[in-house]
């Protein structure tokens, strides 16, 4: 993957985290959409260390190649 492709796809997930936080009712957070904006909290979250693995191994596929 493109580095500019990886920069894009961490910082919509960090707008989707910024977005669902916004969402979350502190007083009852596991009750209606707060529980819903949680766990679009989370996925994106996984979602950023995903891309940071994935963009690890493949600098660590090029080094074993060269």
């Amino acid at each position: 993957m493109n580095k500019t492709f990886v920069v894009i796809l961490i910082i919509l997930a960090l707008g989707l985290i910024a977005f669902n936080f916004t969402l979350v009712d502190f007083n009852d957070p596991f009750q209606g959409d707060s529980t819903i904006a949680l766990i679009g909290i989370v996925a994106s979250l996984c979602a950023i260390v995903l891309i940071l693995i994935f963009s690890a191994s493949k600098k660590i596929d090029k080094k074993l190649k060269d």
